[in-house]
C-alpha cells in the first residue's frame, strides 16, 4: 500500500492497517501518506472534517460549493487553481465518523484525469514534544491513466496529498499557538 516509500512506525502501520483499506484493481494505484502535527486532535479534525470548506487548509482550492446537508452522500463542486491540470472536481462525502476521526471521500467527476479516486482520512492523537499532537493519516487509490505509469501517478497525487498535509500542519499550529494548548505530563 505504500507506494510513496516511506517507512511507517508501528502505530501507523497498524493505524493504515485498520483504518485504510482500498480494494485494488491491477490498473489503480495506491499509497498512504503520514504527517505528525504539533496540535491537538480536536482542533486538526475541525478543519479535516469540514467537507464543506477544504479551502481553510487545501492549497490548491479556491472555491467550494455544497449540494447536501453535511450527511453521507453529500457532494460538494470544487474549483481549483490554477497551475493544476484542472479547473473542477465534484467529490462524495463517503464517511464522516466524529467518533474515530475518519473522513472519507470519493471523486464522481471533474475536469482532469483522477478517475476512481478514494480517499481515507484519519486523525490520531499522540503526544509531540510533551504537548498534545496529532497523526494525520491520508491513503488513496486511483485509476492510472492511458499513457501513465503507476509510479508516476502515485508521485503526482502523493504531491498533491504532501502540499495539503503541509498546509494542514501550518494552519493548525498557527491555531494552536493562539489557543495555548497546555503540555501533557508523561511522567508519573
Amino acid at each position: 500500500m505504500n507506494g510513496g516509500g516511506d517507512v511507517y512506525g508501528t502505530m501507523e502501520a497498524q493505524y493504515i492497517r485498520v483504518h485504510h483499506r482500498h480494494e485494488i484493481r491491477d490498473d489503480q494505484c495506491t499509497s498512504a501518506l503520514v504527517k505528525h502535527i504539533k496540535a491537538p486532535v480536536h482542533l486538526v479534525w475541525s478543519l479535516v472534517r469540514r467537507f464543506d470548506q477544504p479551502q481553510k487548509y487545501k492549497p490548491f482550492v479556491s472555491r467550494c460549493t455544497m449540494n447536501g446537508d453535511l450527511g453521507i452522500g453529500s457532494v460538494r463542486e470544487v474549483n481549483v487553481k490554477s497551475g493544476l491540470p484542472a479547473t473542477t472536481s465534484t467529490e462524495r462525502l463517503e464517511l464522516l465518523d466524529d467518533e474515530e476521526h475518519i473522513l472519507g471521500i470519493k471523486i464522481v467527476g471533474g475536469d482532469h484525469r483522477l478517475r476512481n479516486y478514494s480517499s481515507i482520512i484519519t486523525v490520531h492523537p499522540e503526544v509531540i514534544e510533551g504537548r498534545p499532537g496529532t497523526m494525520v493519516i491520508e491513503s488513496f487509490v486511483v485509476d492510472v491513466p492511458e499513457g501513465n505509469t503507476k509510479d508516476e501517478t502515485c508521485y503526482f497525487v502523493e504531491a498533491l496529498i504532501r502540499c495539503n498535509l503541509k498546509a494542514l500542519a501550518d494552519v493548525s499550529e498557527r491555531m494552536a499557538v493562539l489557543d495555548q494548548t497546555e503540555p501533557i505530563n508523561t511522567r508519573y
